[in-house]
Order: structure tokens, then sequence, then C-alpha cells
């Protein structure tokens, strides 16, 4: 017995409408209604928080990468210029503030620790006690990536986003988002054959 069709669900005239009516939420909140970016905000609160969540691996600092997307986001408004898609330009807000969280941990721990061997508190050097049963803990292979190599792939391969827009979204180039993915994948197949 052959199995029926998978079906398309993909409606044009539909995707256009939701681009259209998204565009006069994002103009009517960067002109001052709160009420219309509070819509958005709940539009894109637990996408963007899953996405601080898998990058950061922490739910404290998730909560904290959230709030300050939608801060800048809600301070930026005006400057979005409808180019590409509003969840695309909030994944790029994220991917600064995570990027701009690592960069003030590192200096605050320099800072705070003296030591001839600073390499010991290292974070991307740190190796987690893994305690494994019959299920892989693949949030736990995924927080050991580099943080460049972990945006690409949770970007990617979770979220479901094409270089180009990885591209746009991490400031990066299409042959380095692919890079960054083929490592991630590599260094993931490493560390779950462990």
């Amino acid at each position: 017995m052959l199995a029926e069709p998978i079906k398309n669900n993909y409606n044009p005239e539909l995707v256009l409408e939701n681009s259209i009516k998204e565009a006069e939420l994002v103009q009517k909140a960067s002109n001052g209604d709160c009420q219309t970016f509070k819509e958005l905000f709940e539009k894109y609160v637990n996408r963007i928080y899953a996405f601080c969540m898998r990058i950061s691996s922490n739910p404290q600092v998730a909560e904290e990468l959230t709030q300050d997307v939608f801060v800048k986001a809600w301070e930026k408004l005006d400057t979005f210029r409808g180019d590409s898609q509003f969840s695309t330009w909030l994944h790029s807000i994220a991917v600064n503030e995570f990027l701009m969280y690592k960069r003030t941990q590192k200096r605050f721990l320099q800072r705070v620790v003296q030591t001839d061997n600073i390499n010991q508190y290292d974070i991307s050097t740190e190796r987690h006690e893994y305690h494994f049963n019959t299920n892989i803990d693949i949030e736990n292979a995924i927080s050991t990536l580099p943080e460049q190599a972990k945006i690409v792939f949770i970007l990617h391969d979770v979220h479901g986003y094409q270089h180009k827009e990885i591209a746009e979204i991490a400031d990066i180039e299409i042959g380095t988002s692919k890079a960054h993915l083929h490592r991630a994948r590599k260094l993931l197949r490493e560390e779950l054959s462990k």
C-alpha cells in the first residue's frame, strides 16, 4: 500500500497577507503604539526565548537576553527597514545581545580572577561531566559548541533559517555560515559518539 503524498500547505497569498499585516503592526509600533508592540512581543517572545535558551544553556541568562532583545527592539524599532522578516531582525538582535553578554562575562572574569593560569577559568575550555543513560543528551552536546558554530547550528537546524538569512542575522558571509554549520555538525557527531 502506498502512502498518501504529503500535502503542501504553503499558500503564497496567506504569506503575503501575513507579511502585510506584520508590516502594518511594526509601522504602528514604531509610531509609539505600545499595545501594537505588545502584540509583536506576544507573537515572538517564546521563539526568541527558545533561541536564547539554546545558545546560552542557562534559563536565567535566556530570560535576561530575551528581555534585552525586546527592549532593544523597542528602542530601535524605527531602524527596522522591512528588508527582512521581523523575526529575522529580532534574531539578529538576540545574536548581538548574546555576543555582548559573552564579551562582558569574559572581561569580568579576567578582571576579577587574579591568577597565573587564566585558562583554568576560561569557560570555552571547560569540559562538562556527562552522565549517559539510554537517551542522548543533545542539549549538553550543543552547549559545548563554539559560540559562532552554536549560533549557526541553532538558527539553521533548529529554527530552519537558510544560510542567506543566517548571514544577515549574524553579520557574516554565507560561506562562513556554511563553514560554521559543517563544523558544528562535525563536533556534535564527535561529542555524541563519546
